[in-house]
C-alpha cells in the first residue's frame, strides 16, 4: 500500500487586498498623499494691504468759514414786554472776541449747510451760551422760548448725516473742535416731537484735553481757525455746581420719578454770568482747500 506524504504547512501568504494593503504602498502613498494633499492655503500669498481694508479718513479741507463774536453782561436778558419775540441786548455788554469758525463741508455737508444758514440768517445772534463743562466744552444755540433761546428755524434741510455712521468718525481729540451736539442735547422735549424740528444746538470743546465721552455720539463738522482765546475766556467762567449732598438726593429723587429732579438738574452747569452770541454771519473763504490749524 502506498504512503502519500504532506507537507506541513507553512506560514500563511498574505494577501495584500483593499482589507490589507501593502505596506511598501501605505509608505509610498503617505508620502505621496503628504505632498499632493497639502490644502492650497498653504501657498504663501502676499498679506493683504491695510491701505486697501481701511477706509480713507475724513475729508476736513475747510470749504466754509463764519464768525461769532461773544460778549459778556452782568445781567441777564429782559424782555422789552411780554410779547417780544427777542430779548433786549445787554447795553452795557463787554466783548469777550471773535471766533472764526472753519467748516468741513466736504466731510457733512448737510450739517455744514444748516450751521452755516443759522449764521448768515442771524438766528444765533442774541442767543445764550447756556452750559458750560469746565475743562470739557461748552454749549450754544439750545431752542425754546425763554430769552436767550434760539427761536424754531425754518427752511432748513432734514439732516440724515446724524444717522450715518461715517458723519461720525471725526473724535473731540483737542480744543477748539466744533461739533453738532446730539448726545448733550437739552431742546424742550414739546419741540424735538415737532415733525418739522430741526437739531441746531452745538458745543465747543474748551479743553485742555480730548474729550472722548462725546466721539461717536455727536458730529464734529469744524474747528476754531482764530479766538482759541475766547474759548478759554468762556470756559474760565464759574458755572453753577450743587453740593454733593443735594446731587445724590437729586438722584434718589430721579430714581423715584420725580420731575423736579430733571428741572434741577437743567440748572446745573449754568454759567454764572450771561455769555450770548453777539453778532454771527459768514466769511468769504479766499482758499477754499484750507486745513485746519495743528495744534502744537
Amino acid at each position: 500500500m502506498g504512503y502519500s506524504v504532506t507537507t506541513p504547512p507553512g506560514p500563511p501568504r498574505i494577501l495584500y487586498n483593499h482589507h490589507h494593503p501593502n505596506p511598501k504602498s501605505i509608505t509610498h502613498l503617505t508620502r505621496r498623499s503628504l505632498l499632493l494633499s497639502a490644502p492650497l492655503s498653504l501657498t504663501l500669498q502676499p498679506p493683504p494691504s491695510s491701505a486697501a481694508a481701511s477706509p480713507p479718513p475724513p475729508d476736513t479741507t475747510i470749504t466754509d468759514r463764519v464768525f461769532m463774536d461773544f460778549s459778556l453782561c452782568p445781567t441777564y436778558f429782559r424782555p422789552l414786554s411780554s410779547a417780544d419775540s427777542k430779548p433786549t441786548l445787554c447795553p452795557d455788554s463787554v466783548p469777550l472776541g471773535r471766533l472764526v469758525l472753519g467748516l468741513y463741508g466736504h466731510h457733512v455737508p448737510l450739517t455744514v449747510s444748516n450751521f452755516k444758514s443759522m449764521c448768515t440768517s442771524s438766528a444765533y445772534k442774541g442767543t445764550l451760551v447756556h452750559k458750560l463743562f469746565p475743562g470739557q466744552f461748552f454749549l450754544a444755540g439750545h431752542q425754546g422760548d425763554k430769552p436767550g433761546d434760539v427761536r424754531r428755524p425754518t427752511g432748513l434741510a432734514r439732516n440724515t448725516e446724524t444717522v450715518d455712521s461715517k458723519a461720525f468718525a471725526l473724535t473731540h481729540s483737542r480744543p477748539g473742535l466744533l461739533s453738532l451736539n446730539l448726545s448733550e442735547n437739552d431742546d424742550e422735549d414739546d419741540i424735538k416731537l415737532d415733525p418739522d424740528y430741526r437739531n441746531v444746538e452745538f458745543l465747543i470743546t474748551s479743553g485742555p484735553g480730548p474729550c472722548p465721552d462725546l466721539d461717536y455720539k455727536n458730529i464734529v463738522f469744524g474747528s476754531v481757525l482764530e479766538g482759541l482765546d475766547v474759548v478759554t475766556a468762556i470756559a474760565a467762567i464759574p458755572t453753577y455746581r450743587p453740593s454733593e449732598k443735594i446731587q445724590q438726593f437729586n438722584d434718589f429723587a430721579e430714581f423715584l420719578g420725580d420731575e423736579r429732579a430733571m428741572n434741577a438738574r437743567a440748572l446745573w452747569n449754568k454759567p454764572l454770568k450771561t455769555v450770548y452770541i453777539s453778532d454771527c454771519g459768514e466769511l468769504n473763504v479766499a482758499k477754499p482747500s484750507l486745513s485746519p490749524p495743528s495744534l502744537p
